[in-house]
């Protein structure tokens, strides 16, 4: 390996190691899983080094992700274990950190998400489980209702009751955020 694709190899690592980390992670949703995957991916771009040019471009990342999706993806065929559900690959979850974020939006980007996880909580498993794959997965009704052994009228009221209790208790957290923020 030559100084130049050394250090193409080190810039790569620095920019997509922790994004690559969380696609692995969102498709096998173990850890050592999703480590071994990225190695995995990490020894799949160093065969093809050559073919990259510039570590920050857009077909660079579209390139490390399809890698990583597909080690990830053997990965899970080999352990053998079925998952309920798999997360979609979407600009959130590839975002690369800008360290010119402040950490003002990092603090509201977590209490978003402890708001929403706590919101998720308050559910029953049936409910949560039919809302994070349709709203969160995407799938379509007829898929939702065969993995929660439903039928499709049955998981569509399901939702629409889940829906508006997250409403209802989502109104209610503002109203305690309002409340305390007036004291």
């Amino acid at each position: 390996m030559t100084y130049d694709e050394s250090e193409k190899l080190k810039k790569l690592y620095q920019i997509y190691e922790q994004p690559m980390y969380r696609i692995a992670f969102s498709i096998l949703h173990r850890s050592q899983q999703a480590e071994d995957a990225v190695s995995d991916s990490f020894i799949r771009i160093i065969k093809n080094l050559r073919k990259i040019d510039e570590p920050d471009s857009e077909k660079t990342k579209a390139y490390i992700v399809k890698i990583i999706k597909s080690a990830s993806i053997s990965q899970y065929r080999k352990n053998a274990r079925s998952y309920s559900s798999e997360t979609p690959i979407d600009d959130e979850t590839m975002q690369i950190p800008d360290h010119h974020q402040s950490a003002d939006s990092n603090v509201k980007i977590f209490e978003l998400k402890s708001d929403i996880a706590q919101l998720l909580d308050s559910l029953k498993s049936t409910d949560r489980d039919i809302v994070l794959l349709r709203c969160k997965n995407e799938l379509p009704w007829k898929e939702v209702a065969e993995r929660v052994s439903m039928t499709e009228e049955n998981v569509r009221k399901h939702f629409e009751r889940a829906r508006k209790k997250l409403m209802t208790k989502r109104g209610e957290m503002l109203n305690e955020e309002q409340n305390f923020t007036k004291r």
